[in-house]
């Protein structure tokens, strides 16, 4: 279908979007209930998809969206949100090519906090808030990597520290916002993280409440009596939105969007029950509510995104730039296959009600969907806060448990050789990474020193102290800097199955190569 005509994206105007699901609900009887920081693609993918799942079928109409921008670059989606009413597309990409397209309305409201934090505060001093969820990045929570501990040496931390600064941080909003609900006798609200992050309310619980005691000690210890952090495990691949996405809604649907969001069909949402202050009949939509979340979260980080990181960057190295390039490729999916089965497989509790082989096998499905395209670019990004979480635990568990280690180090190493800012064909690679500078200066030193990036005890603890993890390491980056990633990866499928292994890179075939 072609459409010749676009409608722009307001509440004035759904009644003309034929050819998409909107809102069945009235949206001015929609109250906020929920203030999220962090709206970017993921959440409007995911969170705020299943509350207006909820309220498409009549609930949860008290428990719509207050979206918080925090950093600069977080003005253009709130000021697009604002001046779409709070709507946006939620365009399901499915394999097949059809593309399945929603508006989607449970955001009420959308806030840039440097333009206005006293009414960011304020909302969240609301008593109608009853709950305040995080999608801030891995990196968000100022963890030391090596002590589990707060990192509070963060500029802007240190100025949200200061006797009665203006918050310009999360936490110091959500502090601010907790505090004033003390003050006022009100019920505190629950603090919901919804990052890819092991106990992921833990480490919030962890974190805030740590900036908080050095804010107030008083405060804090409130927070450890009265206020929840439930984990959670979140799962949907969201790429980034791309003009094409926009331009084709627009084409074949007519819906005029500046910023819609594209996912892929699968989502899963499972949710510790831990609340303060209630929340909204979550389960009515799909979401599962457990006791104990962490067999799923470990399942999920430990074979979903440690495998995004196996693929990433070898992918990236032979010449790959999407995920599904490289999951419709059978020597990658064979390696991939390999470190889910026999090395993160068996690092994992019992999962109740999981068959972990079909998972396994329909994590390399959804990879391989081409109509996501989910680039590698953005799967290697921001690689020193993810490896040390997802990774490196299972590289641990298995060195202790005497289990294989060979593929997590070729991972790693990986990781180091892309870090150098080169690929195989000797075009510049854009590391994108808060720690670029350190990571990609220990990187140019390892043709010297091979375990130079292996060094940094911030990212990896005592790994450079094992000999078993060094030697493979060591082979790893040296077979990659010799051979080249898909050489690589065929000698060790080749060895393994007893046959001779091609001696370098250009006996092998690489993208677009039949």
């Amino acid at each position: 279908m072609t459409t010749t005509s676009t409608t722009p994206l307001r509440q004035d105007a759904l009644d003309r979007l034929d050819e998409v699901a909107v809102p069945r609900y009235d949206r001015s009887a929609v109250t906020r209930g929920i203030v999220h920081f962090g709206v970017g693609g993921f959440h409007r993918a995911h969170q705020a998809m299943y509350l207006d799942l909820l309220m498409n079928d009549g609930k949860a109409l008290d428990w719509g969206i207050c979206g918080v921008g925090v950093l600069p670059h977080d003005r253009r989606i709130v000021e697009t949100l604002t001046r779409q009413d709070g709507l946006y597309t939620l365009v399901v990409k499915h394999p097949d090519g059809h593309r399945e397209p929603r508006v989607v309305g449970s955001v009420v409201e959308a806030l840039l906090a440097p333009d206005d934090p006293q009414l960011v505060v304020d909302r969240l001093a609301d008593p109608a808030t009853r709950i305040v969820s995080l999608t801030i990045t891995e990196g968000g929570y100022l963890v030391n990597q090596v002590t589990g501990e707060f990192d509070p040496s963060d500029e802007s931390i240190q100025h949200d520290l200061q006797a009665d600064a203006v918050p310009r941080t999360v936490f110091g909003f959500v502090v601010a916002g907790l505090a004033a609900r003390r003050a006022a006798g009100t019920t505190p609200f629950t603090v919901m993280s919804c990052d890819n992050l092991p106990g992921n309310g833990d480490v919030a619980r962890a974190m805030i409440t740590a900036f908080a005691r050095l804010k107030d000690p008083g405060l804090a210890d409130w927070m450890d009596e009265h206020v929840r952090f439930p984990n959670c495990m979140v799962d949907r691949i969201t790429p980034v939105t791309a003009p094409d996405d926009i331009a084709r809604l627009a084409e074949e649907f007519g819906v005029d969007d500046d910023w819609p969001v594209v996912c892929e069909p699968f989502t899963q949402w499972v949710l510790e029950d831990h609340f303060t202050d209630g929340r909204p009949p979550l389960e009515d939509a799909g979401v599962q509510l457990v006791e104990d979340v962490v067999p799923y979260e470990l399942m999920k980080l430990r074979l979903l995104n440690a495998s995004h990181q196996a693929l990433t960057y070898l992918g990236y190295l032979a010449g790959y730039r999407y995920a599904h390039e490289v999951c419709q490729d059978p020597l990658f999916v064979d390696f991939l296959l390999g470190y889910m089965e026999r090395e993160g497989s068996p690092t994992l509790p019992e999962v109740p009600g999981v068959d972990l082989d079909a998972y396994r096998h329909e994590l390399i499905a959804r990879f391989a969907n081409p109509e996501v395209r989910d680039t590698l670019a953005r799967l290697c990004a921001e690689s020193s806060d993810r490896i040390p979480k997802w990774l490196v635990p299972v590289i641990t568990h298995n060195l202790e448990h005497g289990g294989e280690i060979e593929r997590s180090a070729l991972v790693v190493a990986s990781w180091a050789r892309y870090a150098e800012g080169t690929d195989e064909q000797g075009e510049p690679i854009e590391v994108v990474d808060r720690l670029k500078e350190r990571v990609t200066a220990a990187a140019a030193k390892q043709h010297d020193d091979p375990l130079a990036s292996l060094r940094d005890r911030d990212l990896f603890g005592e790994l450079v102290d094992d000999e078993r993890f060094t030697k493979a390491y060591r082979r790893a980056l040296d077979d990659l800097h010799t051979h080249g990633a898909r050489a690589t990866l065929e000698a060790r499928a080749s060895a393994s199955s007893g046959a001779s292994a091609p001696s370098k890179a250009s006996d092998a075939g690489g993208p677009g190569e039949g």
